[in-house]
């Protein structure tokens, strides 16, 4: 996953891939957020993101989902240590809150 340095401020990034009946799903009209937590906590605060484009990854079927995090950003300053990266991507009708990775803040 990804490191960065407690005094910067930058996107951490997720990979999604989403289908339906079996087939891909462009998910980047549905709301996506990430939530930060000690490792093995459950997520309590999200953080709204966004989406990296409307078209996949080139050569794949997923999209890339993204939060700016760090001083002056929308998202969380985060303190050295090791963190779980959660996302959770709201549709109709479901709702996955997946553990995506960790994070270390340096």
């Amino acid at each position: 996953m990804q490191s960065i340095d407690r005094d910067s401020r930058e996107y951490v990034e997720a990979e999604v891939t989403a289908t339906v009946q079996g087939l891909p799903y462009d998910p980047t009209s549905d709301l996506v957020e990430f939530a930060f937590t000690a490792i093995g906590a459950r997520p309590g605060t999200w953080y709204t993101g966004g989406w990296d484009g409307t078209q996949p990854i080139p050569g794949t079927n997923a999209y890339r989902a993204q939060v700016l995090v760090g001083p002056s950003s929308a998202g969380p300053v985060l303190s050295k240590g090791k963190y779980t990266v959660w996302i959770r991507i709201t549709d109709n009708p479901e709702q996955p809150v997946i553990a995506y990775g960790q994070l270390t803040v340096t």
